[in-house]
């Protein structure tokens, strides 16, 4: 029994002693006035009756009831029932209350009730004072409290003649059950009858209405999110208006909780003086009146619920970690059912007839079976997790948290990890853990439901019928007879605290009140004490936790199989097959990441154990430890599985012998895991065999089974054997029975087994921390647990290499001594911190504590000496053989700067390598070193796989591509060690994981990493391997070079003018390397409207050309011999003008080539000679750049050959320049500011540009782009002022549309094809496709879509520069703004583009999926798209006559890519190698792309890291290459190769960034003259021309353009494809790209092969991402070409070029196809294929004689009869073939031709064939082409110069005279003239060129 109520206290308005407008409660009277013995009054009262703050009142407000609760420093909770009724405030006390405030204006107070002061005018009348009555009690009845206190004040309002001493005295001296379910009926004396209820169960909640209001107010998730913060530790704040709705939101939270007890700050109503307690650091769960909102808002860790507004807000800094899954789903859809059971039905199509809705008490109690089912399903099992580590005096017990995480497979849960960690937690497993004692509904339900809950996971209905059972039990423990109770109170009438006729409360006699308590106190001594029967049982354990499935996937479920490997192995090395384990241990090391797989290693080595095999022999001993690495590695530090635990008895058994009296046990070699340095883990394990051996010494001798080292890992009973809480349990029943020296021998028994097992662990943990080499520290830095290391850290000695480990020690063992103290010395803390924790909680007497603190020590210095001998004897040992390095290749001019450190080249997310999806052997992981030299990261090895062979494992990269490098920890691949290790990924798509082996020191590792940065990041570019390359030879020239700094401007100035004149008047001729034979010109003519490449331009008139003079080899090392030249000759061929600037020349000519720039100072990134308008003055130009960013004004870099149509580019403009060019054209005012002047200026400019093109239509009707963007709806009639299309708005002109059906834009088609118009282009570029046509696909718009009318000029430019501009409608160009990425985007997308390709780790879903999903993510391919995009519209409009000026950001990275493209689809001589190369040294080279900054190529650059602008570039042309496979001269590789060099740094092609730069640095004057040979390439091009010469990898075989072809390839993402540059690998050879180091084509089968015999077939395995795969498996064409060479070296013969070869090949090919008559279907250059993008079908075979070449193309027209008349054509090629090299002298023909050469003294001109040949240096002649007999020869080394001839007596007619040319040698001059000028040009070009390379 207890007292109902301990005191009734009367607190009253009192004023503020400071003077405050506020008063303070003041205690009137209190009973009893003494405290109680066992409860103390409680503090503070006062504050809490009102807890908004004690104020006066201008009216009586209705009386108010509510129960604050208060927390004593005993966590014993005290009840305050408070009803607050007002009185009138007495003259005195009001006018105290007056003066006090006489300062204070009238204002609202926190309460929101009016403060009033005595200034005030109007006083009322009348003022009420707060009275309450507080009744404080231990018990929780709300209702029995508002009763009595409501009887209390009816007594005194209604003035009942009852006696209030009576009534509160009995109220007092009232007592009631605590629990049992008993009904006491109480009555105070005034006519009133109660009944008490109590509960069945005390330690079930009482929550009445609570928790369903909760739900009510506050809704599913948010009361779930409150409760998962409430168990997770955090902050809850809840705020209403109503307190009463406070306390019972805060009971509710409460009760949802059980059967854990909140045990922090609990304060349901928080008084206002109070507040500060918000900004306590520790959890909380508090109330506060809605009306302190605002003193709410600053804290920034707290949960608030607001109850009257229904939310909750989480501020952003707290994770409330949510219900592991499913429970979390699974708990909301039953809370939905529970409260809203309608939900289900509601889309039923015949609803049943609606059943009545639970009532509000029993929703609550469904509500609350909803969360305890809830904890009955999250610590399912936790009994078997319960250590018993003492039974007597009282149990001590703890819970193996890591091991019920393991078991029920919520390892990762975060939610779960911090619930067990928690507070409330820890009191529920003292509380609940005791294994005797009363049980309750919630020990019931976790022990015998869990099997119901589990069947019933699927089935809502039964899940509904089971919570609906738990509630009824719910219901009845709180309401066990609900009928029988009846209450009479009598209660004050309606409105009654409005009466005037009040008096105030009386005061009461303490005397009467007193006297009544000590009545009742003295009667309940006599009278026996109650003492409440406890029913205690055994506490059900409930089923044993069966072990979560396997949650592993792929390659690690653990099969019958791979446990069987398993057992197999072990058996192998017991036996001594050591062969056998060996082939097995990869399996078995594969096998162990399965949790299964790690559990029976550790049973079947046990068992090995128990037979006493504990010794075993160096390899037997080798692999078992091998094995316990491979399990211990994916331990985590706290175990969850128990592996470390099974493991740790074994490793203190395994052993080997030494020598005689030395013996190493297998502890000293698998120190190296995080898990030893847990205390937790240690804790875990020792309460584990605590509990064990407690358990054994209860148990009868007979029950006995247990061996000392059973594990807690294990299950600890059998069937037929008790567990241990079953023991404990038996033994507290029996406790109190046993006499007190029997108790007492207990309690020692059990002290003295704690002890000994803390003695026993001491030592364990000596074992596994302390090192066996004690001066390798990693071990130790790498544990935080061991604490305090800091001092032997810093001291230790690392060595590099093995081996020098041993001769540390005979040279520095003073420094040994000192080390070894400091590792003993955190080993010794560590021990001590252990043992001090586990002996105090398990009740160790001191006396034991002290002894072990002393034993410590010795145990560990003692085990230091036996480590010493070990230690020693060990290093004795024969080494594991350890594979050899391999060196790998260098290049010419490459130096190692680091040599091999030993690694292991770990496998990374790309399946290929280790086998993956695609089968194949695991290449990976890899052991051998990594190398670092001037020029690359090489890693080179062989797999650690034994299975794979030796295979050699090569990966690099150059250094220059390192993005990223990142410290990584990782294990060995072999023993399992965690080791440093290094990430190294390039943006040459490879990523080096390696593991340092643990030879290699920290300090070699962080040597590595200094000297890696130190060549990534070179302070100056000279620094770079492409100047450093063979910095020998250079060394004596760099002060040159600094020398030549200043003055080579100068230099350059002063010869450009007269250089570009030389050029320029050279006729331009396309190098007949690589063009087909010239047949087919006398085969067909020209098309009319393409010009003919070779000849002049139009446009120049011959009378102009300066006669070109031979240029002399010091001429050559000029400026413009390289890309001035380049560029100029460029500019030549489309006939862009001239340098002249003579009144005569300028109307004819519409541009001219300008020198304004040639110093540099209008645009430093511009090249310096430019294209400009002929009308435009070189002193203008200096004011138009001021428009432009970076100075970049408009220039013109192409023109096409047949629309006339130029293509201009510029950087973006500058606003000011903006505004000043589109607005009205007002008249200049004459004071104009150079701003305005620049801006007409640019008018001019752009005015010039348009009146230099060609009118095509007249200026009345053209149309403009905003046509363009609405043509898919038929047609459109432009407003006369719409000039500026905003392309991001495709449906801006929709309002006036054609209805018509056929329009003029309805029936537009291009040659060949039709199809409907794409989506807009608006639309398109703005990437937003509105409407999708039937055609659409991303194909470009048709050639004639802009013909019928447009603007002459479109800029495109930024859509943010544009925005706003009114251009005026007269003009002649249009702007069309687009939106473009800028360059960080680009950055931003490579990087993830490198992680898609080229993952760090495995991807978590295996498969596809999640590689497409990353390189979306990506969005490369989308910019991709976007390029290709505007690309296609510029080509359009070029296409169609107008011209465009691409002016996007600084003009230097999307200008550039844009530019390049549109030049690249339009002209075909863009797309041979030799157009490539000129496009790339004009528009990126010379226009200055920033290739040093965009590449970081320095260490200034660092910050701004890698942006591919220009692989983005290349990554384009892929595509179109992709969708023309015939149109491009070069192949993929040659895009591959340039796409890996212009990162690489190998060549000094791609680096810095503008031609002046390249100037400054004296680059641009290097030409091929300066050096011979040997010396290594600097230049990109002169690479690949040297290569080109040797192999035709560069060169495309389906190469057959179509000269008028402009191509128009599909953008659309869904037609472009990944590039395999970026996926693809050659694990052989590492990188391709640097021919030097490639094997070249195996050809061992080939030479084997026995001469005349019939071919071999050899068979090679061929596997993806180890051999290259083009070279394994070379295509037919190389193949055909390589055994025509192999057969001239056989016939004796010199071989010929594979490019003559190769031409003659296609020349015969197509001659035999016409004869044959089959028309051009099956040869090999098709002309004319209808669709727009022809496929090429190459059918290789095999004939019957040798090897043939049968070449067919696949076209729509082919004709039935194809196959069998290539097979003729295939045979009669043969003979042909080979009597086209029946050449009667064995020659090398460098080149050869027909001129006319004049004879000697008086003989004619005469035909002669000429053959150039560069071997023998030589110039023959013949009489003809097939002719054997060489007539002549002309030694080159004689030849002094070719120059310019003139014509002579004889001399062909119809030649132009610039075709004539003389050749002086040392003897006589020889005169000789071309068929035309192009070729003369040639020839003369040519032989220089053999005298310069002489």
């Amino acid at each position: 029994m207890a007292r109902l109520a301990d005191y009734f206290v009367l607190v009253a308005f009192g004023p503020h002693p400071r003077g405050s407008g506020e008063g303070q409660g003041q205690i009137l009277q209190r009973f009893p006035e003494k405290d109680w013995e066992d409860n103390p009054f409680p503090q503070g009262i006062e504050l809490f009756c009102q807890p908004s703050g004690w104020q006066l009142c201008p009216e009586r407000n209705p009386p108010t009831f509510f129960v604050a609760v208060l927390t004593d420093i005993n966590s014993e909770r005290h009840y305050c029932a408070c009803l607050t009724f007002w009185e009138p405030v007495e003259s005195t006390q009001e006018v105290v209350f007056n003066e006090d405030t006489t300062e204070q204006e009238e204002e609202a107070d926190e309460g929101g009730q009016a403060r009033l002061s005595s200034t005030a005018p109007a006083q009322p009348s009348q003022l009420f004072a707060p009275k309450t009555l507080v009744l404080v009690s231990r018990l929780d009845h709300t209702d029995v409290f508002r009763n009595s206190l409501g009887l209390i004040y009816a007594v005194h309002v209604e003035g009942l003649n009852v006696c209030l001493e009576n009534v509160i005295g009995n109220l007092l001296t009232c007592t009631v059950p605590l629990a049992g379910g008993s009904q006491r009926t109480i009555s105070l004396g005034a006519g009133d009858r109660q009944v008490i209820q109590t509960p069945l169960v005390d330690s079930l909640p009482v929550s009445r209405c609570s928790v369903a209001l909760l739900f009510r107010q506050l809704g599913i998730t948010n009361v779930l999110s409150l409760f998962c913060a409430a168990l997770t530790e955090h902050k809850v704040l809840f705020l209403s208006r109503s307190y009463q709705r406070l306390a019972d939101a805060c009971r509710g939270l409460l009760a949802l909780l059980f059967p854990l007890r909140y045990s922090f700050t609990y304060v349901p109503i928080l008084p206002a003086q109070l507040l500060e307690v918000l900004s306590t650091p520790t959890p909380f769960i508090i109330g506060v009146n809605a009306a302190f909102q605002a003193e709410t808002q600053e804290l920034l860790d707290v949960i608030v619920a607001d109850l009257d507004g229904g939310t909750v807000t989480v501020p952003e800094c707290v994770h409330i970690p949510p219900l592991p899954e499913p429970l979390q789903s699974q708990t909301h859809n039953v809370l939905s059912m529970v409260l809203d059971p309608e939900l289900e039905l509601a889309d039923l199509a015949f609803p049943p007839p609606t059943t009545s809705a639970s009532s509000l008490k029993m929703q609550d109690k469904e509500l609350r079976a909803v969360f305890l089912r809830l904890f009955a399903q999250l610590l399912q099992g936790y009994r078997w997790c319960l250590h018993i580590v003492r039974i007597h005096p009282e149990p001590v017990i703890r819970f193996h948290k890591a091991a019920f995480l393991g078991q029920r497979g919520l390892v990762e849960d975060d939610f779960l990890m911090k619930v067990l960690e928690g507070m409330a937690f820890a009191g529920f497993v003292s509380e609940r853990g005791v294994p005797y004692r009363s049980t309750d509904l919630f020990d019931e339900l976790v022990a015998h439901e869990v099997a119901r809950m589990r069947a019933d996971e699927n089935h809502p209905h039964r899940v509904l019928r089971h919570v609906q059972e738990l509630a009824e039990q719910l219901y009845k423990n709180e309401n066990p007879y609900p009928a029988v109770a009846m209450h009479k109170v009598q209660r004050p009438g309606e409105a009654s605290h409005l009466r005037r006729t009040h008096r105030p409360f009386p005061r009461l006699d303490e005397g009467t009140v007193q006297w009544i308590v000590d009545q009742a106190a003295a009667k309940m001594q006599g009278a026996p004490p109650a003492v409440k029967a406890e029913r205690k049982t055994t506490v059900p354990s409930g089923p044993p936790m069966t072990a979560i499935l396997e949650r592993c996937s792929g390659p690690h479920v653990n099969s019958a199989r791979r446990l069987e490997v398993v057992r197999n192995c072990i058996s192998y090395v017991f036996e001594g097959k050591m062969l056998e384990a060996k082939k097995l241990l990869p399996a078995v090391l594969r096998a162990l990441k399965g949790r299964a797989a790690r559990r029976c290693l550790a049973h079947e080595l046990h068992l090995h154990v128990q037979q006493n095999r504990a010794v075993l022999d160096h390899q037997q001993f080798d692999f078992v430890v091998r094995m316990m690495n491979c399990c211990l590695q994916d331990c985590t530090s706290l175990d969850e599985h128990g592996i470390a635990a099974a493991l740790l008895p074994l490793v203190t058994a395994f052993c080997r012998k030494l020598s005689p009296g030395v013996t190493q046990f297998a502890y000293s070699c698998v120190q190296e895991h995080v898990v030893w340095s847990t205390p937790q883990f240690w804790e875990a394990m020792f309460y584990g065999d605590v509990q064990t051996h407690i358990r054994a010494l209860y148990l009868e001798p007979s029950d006995e089974r247990v061996s000392p080292s059973q594990e807690a890992g294990e299950a600890q009973s059998q069937d037929d054997e008790r567990s241990a809480l079953d023991v404990a349990s038996e033994q507290r029943r029996l406790w109190p029975t046993l006499s007190q020296e029997k108790q007492q021998e207990l309690v020692q028994k059990e002290e003295s087994t704690v002890f000994s097992q803390a003695i026993h662990y001491a030592n364990r943990m000596s074992y596994l921390l302390l090192p066996l080499d004690s001066s390798k520290s990693r071990l130790l830095r790498e544990r935080a647990g061991l604490g305090d290391l800091e001092s032997a850290s810093n001291s230790l000695v690392t060595n590099s290499m093995a081996g020098s480990v041993a001769e540390s020690y005979d040279t520095e063992s003073g420094f040994e001594d000192a080390e070894t103290c400091d590792v003993a010395g955190a080993v010794v803390r560590f021990i001590n911190r252990f043992v001090d924790k586990v002996c105090t909680e398990s009740g160790v007497t001191s006396d034991h504590l002290k002894g072990l603190h002393v034993m410590v020590p010795d145990i560990v210095q003692m085990h230091i000496e036996t480590l010493e001998a070990v230690h020693r004897e060990s290093k004795r040992l024969p080494p594991i053989q350890k594979p050899k390095l391999l060196r790998p290749r260098l290049l010419p001019g490459e130096e190692c700067v680091l040599d091999g450190l030993r690694v292991y080249l770990l496998p990374d997310g790309r399946e290929e390598g280790v086998g993956g999806s695609g089968g194949g052997p695991a290449l990976l992981p890899a052991e051998g070193a990594v190398f670092l030299t001037t020029y690359r990261v090489i890693f080179t090895g062989m797999p650690t796989d034994p299975l794979v062979g030796e295979q050699v494992v090569v990966r690099s990269f150059p250094v220059a591509a390192l993005t990223k490098e990142k410290r990584i920890s990782v294990q060995t691949p072999v023993d399992q060690l965690l080791q440093d290790g290094l990430q190294l990924r390039s943006c040459t798509f490879q990523l080096l994981k390696m593991a340092f082996d643990e030879e290699v020191g920290s300090d070699s590792a962080e040597l590595f990493r200094k000297q890696l940065h130190k060549l990534r990041y070179p302070p100056d570019i000279r620094g770079t391997f492409a100047f450093t390359l063979g910095s020998a030879h250079t060394t004596g020239r760099s002060p040159r070079v600094a020398k030549d700094k200043g003055p080579s401007l100068r230099n350059f100035s002063r010869n450009l003018v007269k250089n570009a004149k030389k050029t320029i008047g050279r006729q331009y001729v396309t190098r007949k390397k690589y063009n087909p034979p010239s047949w087919e010109h006398r085969g067909q003519p020209p098309p009319e409207d393409q010009e003919d490449e070779i000849s002049v331009s139009e446009e120049l008139e011959p009378s102009t050309l300066t006669p070109s003079s031979a240029l002399k080899p010091s001429d050559r090392m000029t400026m413009s011999s390289l890309v001035e030249r380049a560029c100029c000759r460029d500019y030549q061929r489309l006939g862009l003008g001239t340098l002249s600037s003579s009144l005569s020349r300028a109307k004819s000519e519409p541009f001219r080539i300008s020198p304004v720039n040639r110093m540099y100072a209008i645009c430093r990134s511009y090249p310096g000679l430019l294209i400009v308008p002929q009308s435009i003055q070189d002193n203008a130009l200096q004011r138009v750049s001021r428009c432009y960013r970076q100075n970049r004004f408009p220039v013109v870099c192409w023109r096409s050959g047949r629309s006339k149509a130029v293509l201009l580019r510029s950087g973006g403009l500058h606003g000011k320049g903006v505004v000043g060019l589109f607005k009205a054209q007002n008249t200049p005012s004459p004071g104009q500011t150079q701003a305005d002047s620049s801006s007409l200026e640019q008018e001019k400019y752009l005015q010039a540009v348009v009146s230099a093109m060609p009118r095509y239509a007249d200026s009345s009707g053209r149309n403009t782009l905003s046509s363009f963007s609405s043509a898919h709806m038929g047609g459109h009639v432009p407003s006369p002022r719409a000039r500026v299309t905003t392309l991001s708005n495709p449906m801006a002109a929709s309002a006036s549309r054609w209805t018509a059906s056929r329009g003029k834009w309805s029936s537009v088609r291009a040659s060949g094809r039709s199809s409907g118009l794409g989506a807009d282009v608006g639309s398109r570029l703005a990437s937003r496709d509105l409407l999708s046509t039937p055609h659409t696909n991303g194909a470009p718009p048709d050639s004639g879509f802009l013909r019928p009318q447009r603007a002459a000029l479109y800029i495109i430019g930024d859509k943010a520069q544009l925005k706003g501009v009114r251009p005026d409608p007269l003009q002649q160009w249009e702007l069309v703004p687009i939106e473009v990425f800028e360059a960080r985007q680009v950055k931003a997308s490579f990087k993830k583009l490198l992680k898609a390709c080229v993952p760090g780790c495995p991807a978590t879903e295996p498969g596809p999926a999640s590689f497409l999903r990353s390189l979306e993510d990506s969005e490369w391919l989308t910019q991709i798209h976007k390029l290709l995009q505007i690309s296609v519209l510029v080509v359009e409009l070029l296409d169609s006559g107008s011209s465009v000026l691409v002016s996007l950001e600084d003009g230097w990275d999307i200008t550039t890519q844009v530019v390049s493209l549109v030049q690249l689809l339009s002209d075909p001589f863009y797309r041979t190698l030799e157009g490539f190369r000129l496009l790339v040294e004009k528009e990126w080279l010379s226009f200055g792309h920033r290739f040093s900054h965009r590449g970081a190529h320095t260490l200034a650059g660092q910050s701004s890291g890698f942006t591919p602008v220009f692989l983005q570039f290349l990554d384009c042309v892929h595509q179109v290459h992709l969708q023309f496979p015939m149109e491009f001269e070069f192949s993929q590789f040659y895009l591959k190769f340039l796409g890996y060099h212009h990162a690489s740094r190998r060549f000094r092609t791609f680096l810095l960034d503008s031609d002046y730069e390249r100037i400054e640095l004296g680059l641009l004057y290097e030409e091929k003259g300066e050096r011979r040979g040997q010396l290594a390439c600097r230049s990109v091009w002169e690479y690949v021309d040297r290569l080109s010469k040797r192999t035709p990898m560069f060169y495309n075989y389906t190469y057959a353009p179509e000269d008028t072809e402009v191509l128009r390839p599909y953008s659309n993402v869904s037609n472009l494809k990944v590039w395999d540059f970026y996926t693809e690998e050659t694990l052989a050879e590492g990188p391709p790209y640097d021919w030097e180091l490639a094997q070249g084509p195996p050809e061992p089968p080939e030479e084997e092969r026995p001469d005349g015999g019939a071919p071999q077939s050899r068979r090679r395995v061929v596997w993806p991402c180890y051999d290259s795969r083009p070279r394994v498996q070379p295509d037919a064409i190389s193949r055909l070409l390589e055994e025509l060479q192999r057969l001239e070296t056989e016939l004796g013969r010199p071989s010929e070029r594979w490019k003559d070869t190769w031409d003659r090949v296609k020349a015969v090919q197509r001659l035999e196809g016409r004869q044959d008559g089959r028309g051009a279907s099956s040869s090999l250059l098709l002309s004319a294929v209808p669709h727009h993008r022809r496929s090429l079908g190459v059918y290789l075979q095999e004939g019957p004689v040798g090897s043939t070449l049968s070449l067919s193309l696949d076209s729509d027209q082919s004709s039935g009869s194809t196959t069998s008349s290539s097979r003729q054509a295939a045979r009669r090629s043969t003979s042909t073939l080979y009597s086209q090299f029946q050449t009667a002298e064995s020659e090398n023909r460098s080149y050869e031709g027909t001129l006319y050469k004049k004879g000697a003294f008086m003989k004619p001109w005469k035909a002669r064939w000429f053959v150039l040949d560069k071997t023998k240096h030589q110039l023959r002649y013949y009489d003809h082409r097939v002719d054997t007999d060489c007539k002549g020869v002309i030694d080159l080394a004689e030849v002094e110069a070719v120059a310019p001839g003139t014509p002579t007596i004889g001399a062909p007619k119809t030649v132009d005279e610039k075709a004539f040319f003389d050749v002086k040698t040392t003897r006589r001059v020889y005169n000789f003239c071309a068929q035309d000028v192009p070729s003369a040009q040639q020839w003369v070009d040519r032989i220089q060129s053999c005298l310069s390379d002489a």
